[in-house]
């Protein structure tokens, strides 16, 4: 069974070799066959064809059964695909922990991060993604204040404070009286959560360095219902916002 020179490559880009293709989309027509038979339809060699079977059993592409000689079949594209994606995932994590544990560390003593980086971003998801990559890194604190208008960007986020909450970094939320009450709950598990009313601006600090402040239409000037952020890696500012974060905090109604 032959694929499209499109599939084939985007089969070989997440980690298929030209073996294991023409071995996979064998089992895909053939259904259930054993080795010596899925080598003399897929024109994979005898000598190889057990090591790539083994292979793709192993990055859960096919499945094999306990009769005498072994038959295989393939699993659906989707299953294999999220497998794929997940073990992908989980090896970038892994080694992600391993890089940022060195590397920042040499990053913060070279004195580079001197040289601040402020950017400005607009859209939901541009916000959230730079979020999640704020909040990742957080070792110690974080302090969150959101505004009504942020309340997707809670949403999104909760899995990753969740996270934070379980390594032991302390959480601390002022939110909008306007903000639901599942999503205030939901908070409420995890961090100490304080209400205050009239809050239209918002934003995070982590670790007294990392800011992103959250600006709604009404304070942007923008004429669509969008908020924007600004995102800087700024000690001085994050230390600013952190100043004014807990000078709201004085008057808000604590949620227990």
């Amino acid at each position: 069974m032959s694929v499209s020179d499109k599939t084939k490559k985007s089969l070989e880009n997440i980690g298929l070799t030209s073996y294991e293709i023409r071995s996979y989309t064998t089992l895909l027509k053939e259904r259930e066959i054993n080795a010596s038979e899925i080598s003399e339809k897929s024109g994979v060699p005898y000598s190889k064809i057990y090591e790539v079977l083994g292979l793709l059993e192993e990055k859960g592409w096919i499945g094999s059964d306990d009769s005498r000689p072994t038959k295989y079949f393939a699993k659906s594209p989707t299953t294999a695909l999220e497998t794929t994606k997940q073990s992908a995932e989980n090896e970038f994590l892994k080694n992600r922990s391993v890089i940022l544990t060195e590397l920042t560390s040499l990053y913060e003593k070279s004195g580079t991060s001197e040289k601040p980086d402020i950017w400005v971003i607009s859209g939901a998801m541009n916000i959230v993604a730079k979020i999640m990559e704020l909040v990742e890194n957080c070792r110690s604190e974080v302090l969150i204040a959101i505004p009504q208008a942020g309340e997707e960007i809670v949403k999104q986020s909760l899995p990753k404070l969740r996270q934070l909450n379980e390594k032991g970094v302390k959480i601390t939320i002022l939110t909008s009286d306007k903000l639901d009450k599942e999503s205030v709950k939901s908070i409420s598990r995890i961090a100490k959560i304080k209400i205050k009313s009239g809050l239209f601006g918002g934003g995070i600090i982590s670790d007294k360095r990392y800011v992103v402040i959250l600006m709604g239409p009404e304070i942007s000037g923008s004429k669509t219902t969008d908020i924007v952020a600004i995102w800087a890696d700024h000690a001085g500012l994050a230390g600013f916002a952190k100043e004014y974060f807990e000078y709201l905090l004085k008057d808000a109604k604590e949620v227990k």
